[in-house]
């Protein structure tokens, strides 16, 4: 790559990065009222989001494997009991990735 198709892709990725953090900005000022659909996907999208990486995260998991998922379940289990009990997403996730790697790298070795 050359140095001028360097600072052409750079370019590109600000471009793209700076379009997508002031578009909103832009379509929807603070002085204007905003559309009724926008504040729909605002509070629809977030568990939309969790949902469909809750299902990526266990897509692969093979009951029939020799761990029977349950690493899986133990994590999602204690995930749900931290965030019911402390009510912070960040703990939770820390927190059931943690357990799961111990569970996995330690535990339910095979």
């Amino acid at each position: 790559m050359t140095d001028l198709q360097a600072c052409i892709t750079i370019g590109v990725c600000v471009l793209g990065t700076m379009l997508t953090r002031f578009l909103p900005f832009i379509l929807f000022p603070e002085n204007k009222e905003t559309p009724e659909f926008i504040r729909y996907l605002g509070t629809v999208l977030p568990y939309a989001v969790i949902g469909l990486l809750v299902i990526y995260c266990l897509k692969d998991v093979n009951v029939f494997g020799s761990s029977h998922g349950l690493p899986e379940l133990i994590a999602i289990v204690f995930i749900v009991f931290i965030h019911r009990w402390k009510k912070n997403v960040l703990l939770s996730i820390a927190g059931g990735t943690l357990l799961y790697m111990v569970l996995v790298q330690y535990i339910f070795v095979w």
